[in-house]
This record gives structure tokens, sequence and C-alpha cells, in this order.
């Protein structure tokens, strides 16, 4: 262990002021909270498979989001050149 290095970074977290320990300690708590999110979300991505039967998408979830990117882009190419249209 680097017992210099604690030391140091105590010293400097000492002489933050409040609201700079403050912020230290929420930045440090979503360092902690993304593990805890990522549990939740395992658990709904069973749930759902679960509740589906345990049987995958139909189109693979990368498939259908390629596709409604292809079409959300065909809806804008058509936007505009109905946009350029009428100039």
């Amino acid at each position: 262990m680097n017992t210099k290095l604690v030391e140091s970074l105590v010293q400097i977290i000492q002489s933050l002021t409040p609201e700079e320990q403050a912020l230290l300690s929420s930045k440090l708590k979503l360092k902690n909270n993304w593990q805890e999110e990522y549990q939740k979300l395992l658990q709904l991505r069973a749930r759902v498979f679960t509740r589906r039967g345990e049987k995958p998408f139909d189109p693979p979830l990368d498939e259908y989001i390629q596709i409604t990117r292809d079409e959300r882009t065909a809806q804008q190419d058509e936007q505009l050149i109905s946009y350029e249209n009428l100039r």
C-alpha cells in the first residue's frame, strides 16, 4: 500500500472547502452507484427475459436498432427533400 500517497490525499481533501468536499463526495458516490444501477439493470433484464418465456427478441436488438435508425434516416431525408423543394 502506498501510505504516503494516501496521507497526501487526506491532507488535500481536508484542505478543500466544504462545498468542494461535498462535490468530491457526490462524485465518489456516483462512481459507486453505477454498480448498483448495473445490478438493477441485470435484474430488469432477467425479468423481461422471463416474461418473454426466455425467447430472444426477434429481430435481435442490435438489428432492430439498425432498422429503426435506417427508418429515421429515411424520414429525415424525406423531410429535407420536401424542405428544399419549398425553397
